[in-house]
């Protein structure tokens, strides 16, 4: 019968202490709301995918194009024309080599 209350009261201590060392746990770091990064657009040029470039209505214009190729690593673009899908296509350099290249609607670039 004596051994009752210490189980009783070393139960709850250990109960207390576990559940303190688990809302420590969960609570982290408070992100400051002034210094989330902000909101980048879908498509920004160290995001550019290497996947097949998708056909459809294309909103850049010539010199947004060619600066999408540009900084997507390729230089001395040149001879920029847009096809009837939307594409924009282009001869370029890429490591010293000439390559064509495309540039999508979505703002992904590849070669051709």
């Amino acid at each position: 019968m004596k051994n009752r209350p210490i189980a009783a009261l070393s139960l709850s201590v250990t109960l207390a202490l576990g559940s303190a060392g688990l809302a420590f746990a969960q609570g982290g770091p408070q992100a400051n709301p002034g210094s989330a990064p902000p909101n980048v657009p879908l498509k920004s040029p160290d995001q550019m995918g290497p996947g097949p470039l998708a056909q459809g209505q294309n909103s850049f214009t010539r010199d947004e194009a060619r600066s999408r190729i540009e900084q997507a690593g390729y230089t001395r673009v040149a001879g920029l024309i847009q096809d009837a899908q939307g594409l924009w296509h282009a001869r370029a350099m890429r490591d010293g080599r000439p390559v064509n290249v495309a540039l999508d609607y979505k703002g992904d670039v590849a070669p051709q």
